[in-house]
């Protein structure tokens, strides 16, 4: 079909192996076209052909043209989900493009270690939008992300991998349009190969590409890993009743999961349908995507939504050993990825954390509500502190798998962000047009004495105070971090906690709080750093309560990791069952490097004595969640061990621990006689006094 919309048909053979193909001579870079698919309308056997509806072709490279959620849209009558609608949906539906071959982006210099990562979630429109230093025409882009300003930005905050918000083609719900609203996530995914064609500020008839590759090369030039946050669970088609616009149309009962009565869609992500990944032409679908994006799209791993449905088998039931996972460990391009879970799904037995075994890392819901609860004061003692510090190791130390298996978060795109949380007890999610209904009510926050924002001094200082001790947390715990892009600088959507349909200044980030949140982000750029400086802050391996050894083998006195009290000793089997307890040690070390991390929790101030030979002969003081000159009098200050400090309440301090990377053996003197003193007048001096006088 041409710019007019007008088109030529050309039927298609089906070849032996399933696959149907036809070659349209003059066909080049640019072509728009589309599918019709004629066969029987049953959906008493799951068959739903309606060649009335034009279809985009599943592997399309790029998509133009949007949905005209008033048109014939649907593959039914209006009245009735199972009579077959026969108009035609041409003038109403999106187009696939013919996209030229052209060269991948640039690789990093090095290939990503998912032990040096830190990942940065943010949306890819959102973070530009109101970008003073990009042009406004590139804002929102893949051009306006690949911005000077913005990368550069990104490596001075510390971060060297992004996580992007969906960038695969999608399309907004028919009920979010229907409120004035658009779907601004994109967990609806339309075209798997296809970058989101109105992010591209060259154009959508192959434009998108090469913008992406562009991005990607830049982003890879600055050191900075591109993860995909990518969506095979369900499409953006939604249930039955939802738009025909590409997979129902083509074999509704192939790509996705029906109920029994093969009638309606079996969902079990709450998204109207589920993709069928038991159908080995649906996996060959998935695995195809993935390895485009990694081979000629460059990047450099995935986060999955919603996961599990991906693990289900023909039963739907939920299978760790399924044929994703295999392909995905055989690939000799896929396993070099990063590969990250939301290991979850709504389907029965669909929570999977900690299952997913070696090559994969998950996201860890366990460290999110933790951690905010512990800075609300609504645990109690200090067990799963040292736990959830250790990089969760009740759920990931199993089986060999490494301590980046755990993927901390205390924020992610759906929740609060980290400024709401300390800001409100409830959720405010009326600008949605569903009457604060929608949206988690577990938000485990807390407004410090007063719902929303104030200029009340005490509670503006107490909020940033608990923010940069949520951040201190999450940076220094083993694993692998993620930060919700513009918590950093005190990002706010008002206490909404489900802005996936607020594409507005709600959502995007505002970089003007920073010159109210300095305190925030000074911190996480000195964590980001330390942690950059010096791998004991981000194992690969669990730690462990090993001596640590010297090159020849002699023990240093000092463990790989110990606990403490406020007292300086190490914390005893009263102190781990005291749940009155709020405060910890975290001491960690390897042969070159030591920290000392104390956390506490508590509101009140305490004398902090730090440990003593052999743990370390001094402490400088490298990082603190107190305020600005809060402890002043310690920079620049090496302390001795033993040495006493005041702690004030709800604070986290980090000493770097001077140790020794060898053993040093003791000296033995040899005796030396002592002179027989004088005696003076009037007392004679006894050996006992002589050895008391040094005589």
């Amino acid at each position: 079909m041409d710019r007019d919309r007008n088109q030529v048909n050309w039927d298609m053979e089906r070849a032996d192996d399933g696959v149907w193909t036809v070659f349209v001579p003059g066909v080049g870079a640019e072509q728009r076209y589309g599918f019709r698919v004629h066969g029987p309308w049953s959906p008493s056997t799951g068959q739903r052909f309606n060649p009335a509806k034009l279809l985009l072709d599943p592997y399309a490279r790029a998509i133009t043209g949007g949905v005209d959620y008033s048109g014939p849209i649907s593959d039914h009558a209006a009245d009735n989900n199972f009579a077959p609608d026969p108009t035609d949906s041409f003038a109403a539906v999106p187009l696939s493009v013919v996209v030229a071959d052209s060269p991948p982006p640039r690789p990093l210099a090095e290939p990503a270690r998912l032990e040096d990562l830190v990942l940065y979630e943010t949306h890819l429109k959102g973070f530009t939008k109101l970008h003073p230093a990009v042009p406004e025409h590139l804002r929102g882009t893949f051009a306006g992300f690949a911005y000077p300003a913005v990368v550069q930005g990104l490596v001075d905050l510390g971060i060297n991998a992004v996580e992007f918000l969906p960038v695969h083609h999608f399309v907004s719900e028919p009920f979010t349009v229907g409120r004035g609203l658009t779907n601004y996530w994109g967990y609806n995914t339309l075209g798997f190969f296809a970058p989101h064609a109105p992010y591209s500020s060259s154009g959508t008839l192959g434009g998108q590409v090469t913008e992406f590759k562009e991005m990607v090369s830049t982003l890879h030039d600055a050191g900075i890993a591109v993860i995909l946050d990518v969506v095979y669970n369900h499409t953006g088609e939604g249930g039955h009743e939802g738009p025909t616009l590409c997979f129902r149309g083509i074999d509704h009962a192939g790509y996705y999961r029906l109920t029994g009565d093969l009638r309606n869609d079996y969902d079990v992500t709450g998204c109207g349908n589920a993709v069928d990944t038991s159908n080995g032409g649906v996996l060959d679908l998935i695995i195809d995507s993935l390895r485009y994006w990694v081979i000629e799209m460059g990047v450099d791993g995935f986060r999955f939504d919603l996961a599990t449905t991906l693990l289900r088998d023909e039963h739907h039931h939920v299978d760790q050993q399924h044929a994703f996972k295999q392909r995905i460990a055989a690939d000799p391009d896929l396993s070099r990825a990063i590969m990250i879970s939301e290991p979850w799904d709504l389907g029965p037995y669909g929570y999977q954390v900690g299952r997913w075994g070696h090559g994969w890392s998950e996201w860890n819901d366990r460290f999110r509500g933790f951690t905010r609860d512990f800075w609300r004061g609504a645990v109690s003692g200090v067990q799963e502190l040292a736990t959830r510090l250790a990089g969760s190791s009740d759920i990931f130390d199993h089986d060999g798998r490494p301590a980046t298996s755990s993927v901390n978060f205390v924020t992610a795109h759906d929740g609060f962000t980290m400024r709401d949380t300390v800001t409100y007890d409830l959720k405010h999610n009326e600008a949605n047009g569903e009457r604060n209904r929608d949206g988690a009510d577990d938000n485990r926050s807390w407004n410090h004495g007063f719902e929303g924002e104030t200029d009340d001094a005490e509670i503006v200082a107490a909020r940033h105070r608990t923010a940069r001790n949520m951040m201190a947390t999450l940076l220094l715990a083993a694993g692998t971090p993620m930060v919700l892009a513009g918590d950093e600088m005190g990002r706010t959507q008002q206490g909404n906690n489900n802005a996936y349909c607020q594409d507005s200044p709600l959502s995007w980030v505002n970089w003007h709080t920073v010159e109210e949140w300095g305190d925030q982000h000074a911190l996480t750029r000195t964590l980001l750093e330390l942690r950059r400086r010096y791998p004991i802050l981000r194992p690969v391996a669990f730690r462990t309560s090993d001596e640590i050894l010297d090159a020849a083998g002699h023990g240093l006195g000092r463990r790989a990791s110990a606990w403490f009290s406020e007292t300086g000793a190490e914390l005893g089997d009263a102190d781990w069952h005291d749940q009155g307890r709020r405060s910890l040690g975290m001491y960690v070390s390897d042969l070159t490097d030591a920290f000392y991390v104390f956390v506490h929790g508590g509101d009140w101030t305490m004398p902090l004595t730090l440990p003593a030979a052999p743990w370390a002969s001094g402490y400088e003081l490298v990082a603190h969640t107190g305020a600005d000159g809060e402890f002043a009098d310690l920079a620049g200050v090496t302390l001795e061990a033993g040495a006493v400090l005041d702690l004030p309440g709800r604070t986290i301090m980090v000493f770097r621990a001077d140790v020794p990377s060898v053993w040093v053996a003791p000296v033995e003197l040899e005796p030396v006689a002592a002179e027989e003193p004088e005696a003076s007048a009037g007392e004679p001096v006894t050996p006992e006094k002589a050895a008391k006088t040094g005589g």
